[in-house]
């Protein structure tokens, strides 16, 4: 499965700041999917730059919409990057915080960031 998505939301507040721009932050982001997810989603990133070109990122995400034709919700666990303006992430589903028919969905994914907020994402059941 693939398609896109595109940030509509970033709020990103830093919590500790260090030597060399350092840094500690959350981040509450919100996008909306086209391709074979379609819906919206809501993600919060704990992120820790190394510098202002480079960071690694943890956090869950929210998605509410359909998975080709099954709606629902789900929860993702991502772990990833932030290198020379480019995000990517891989991503799990959190077993059992899924609602309506996407409960019992299971699988992995991945994204990387392109311009103007949109990246594209795959996704393997």
């Amino acid at each position: 499965m693939e398609g896109v998505f595109q940030i509509t939301g970033w709020d990103e507040n830093n919590y500790q700041n260090g030597p060399d721009e350092q840094k500690k932050s959350l981040a509450k982001i919100t996008q909306n999917y086209q391709g074979d997810f379609e819906g919206t989603s809501e993600v919060q990133y704990l992120m820790s730059y190394q510098s202002s070109a480079e960071a690694v990122f943890v956090g869950f995400e929210v998605f509410t919409g359909k998975i080709g034709q099954v709606s629902g919700s789900v929860t993702f666990q991502h772990t990833g990057t932030f290198k020379n303006g480019v995000a990517s992430s891989e991503f799990t589903v959190v077993e059992g915080a899924g609602t309506e028919g996407l409960s019992q969905l299971t699988g992995c994914g991945r994204f990387e960031s392109g311009e103007h907020g949109q990246a594209k994402y795959q996704f393997d059941v």
